[in-house]
């Protein structure tokens, strides 16, 4: 797909599973608790861990009961670590080309402010973008038109692009406000694949693409 950019475009990113995939943040935390808790034989640890995980267990009730750790640590591990993760290839040039370009970037994603941003520092892409709105830090999450607005109210009357890959809630305030919206698919490794039981005009971004990488920027 081709996007043409000039200084009056704006395009703006979800993260999880769009930029990069999100199964390897929770690998990179499972890891880091895996060495805090068992040193000596962390790699069998961490393979039963993500064994359970991928069997639908309650990982930290069982690291819980083994090692009489409290849950909120484990979670609060999970949450705070600096993860090991990479973006998807062609993210860092697609960034590179819109800024080139002259567009603005922008990202909107869902969660804690320091979990999400710990995230962009490791990807390395923090510096690209010209706007970041995280759900705690603005007071609401997807779909709320007021994490799309706040892009619109940075960057007034532009032609706003929404690239992400949750159907069930990243399409639905962009579509309604006007925007135009690609919906990268699933690569089998989503956290999210329940896509099918949303597949309704509201929730349906306009086009699909298999990855960011297909992306290309006219000027």
């Amino acid at each position: 797909m081709d996007i043409k950019v000039s200084n009056k475009t704006v395009i703006v990113f979800d993260l999880d599973d769009t930029l990069y995939n999100e199964i390897s943040y929770l690998q990179s935390a499972y890891q880091v608790i895996a060495r805090q808790l068992n040193p000596n034989n962390c790699a069998a640890l961490y393979a039963q861990m993500f064994s359970l995980y991928r069997s639908g267990e309650n990982v930290f009730k069982f690291l819980s009961e083994q090692f009489h750790v409290e849950i909120q640590e484990l979670i609060s591990i999970y949450r705070d670590h600096v993860p090991n993760i990479e973006p998807f290839k062609g993210v860092g040039t697609l960034l590179k080309t819109i800024k080139k370009a002259e567009g603005k970037i922008g990202l909107i994603t869902d969660g804690r402010s320091r979990t999400q941003r710990n995230k962009l520092e490791a990807l390395n892409i923090v510096k690209y973008f010209d706007k970041i709105v995280i759900s705690e830090e603005i007071g609401s999450e997807k779909p709320s038109e007021a994490n799309y607005k706040a892009i619109e109210k940075a960057f007034p009357d532009c032609i706003y692009y929404y690239i992400g890959d949750n159907i069930r809630k990243d399409f639905i305030s962009p579509n309604k406000l006007g925007w135009e919206s690609i919906g990268i698919i699933d690569n089998g490794l989503n956290i999210h694949f329940d896509g099918h039981k949303y597949m309704k005009d509201a929730h349906m971004p306009k086009i699909f693409m298999k990855s960011v990488a297909d992306i290309r920027i006219v000027s």
